[in-house]
């Protein structure tokens, strides 16, 4: 068996028992060096770098208890990122009301291939995105399958 599929059930019942979610468990590989990387949030998509100090510690222990990485490696516990990619449905209606980037495979009203707006609304086969078109508010609705990419986005 895979050793992801081994360890993500203890990470994700450790990060439970402290409000957190797994975003991603993967391994990295730079330098020769194996890298454990633990993208980890809150329920509300935030995370702050104490918080990851502190699971990078329990983790840590986790597995040196239950010892099923031959080797070493380095473990790296952290944040999904401000801008990250929404890989679900259930992350889409979790960020209903934030700003997104939304990237389309094939082109919608008016040539439009890409768009930044708030997410407004999540169904089971359409999105719907507040935008600015020049001056006036607009609302894009997007079905799932034409999407190639939807992240949050930083407004500034």
């Amino acid at each position: 068996m895979d050793q992801i599929m081994v360890m993500k059930p203890w990470i994700e019942a450790l990060l439970a028992k402290h409000d957190l979610l797994l975003y991603d468990l993967c391994w990295k590989q730079e330098n020769n060096m194996h890298i454990l990387q633990v993208s980890i949030m809150r329920k509300d998509g935030t995370m702050d770098i104490d918080s990851c100090a502190e699971m990078s510690q329990l983790i840590s222990a986790l597995l040196d208890e239950k010892d099923v990485i031959p080797g070493e490696y380095y473990l790296e516990v952290c944040s999904p990122g401000a801008e990250r990619e929404l890989r679900s449905l259930d992350e889409m209606k979790r960020a209903v009301g934030e700003y997104v980037y939304v990237k389309l495979k094939d082109v919608v009203a008016k040539g439009i291939f890409e768009v930044n707006g708030t997410l407004l609304e999540v169904n089971d086969d359409t999105i719907t995105v507040a935008y600015m078109d020049k001056t006036r508010k607009k609302e894009l609705q997007i079905t799932l399958n034409n999407i190639a990419l939807i992240r949050l986005a930083v407004k500034l």
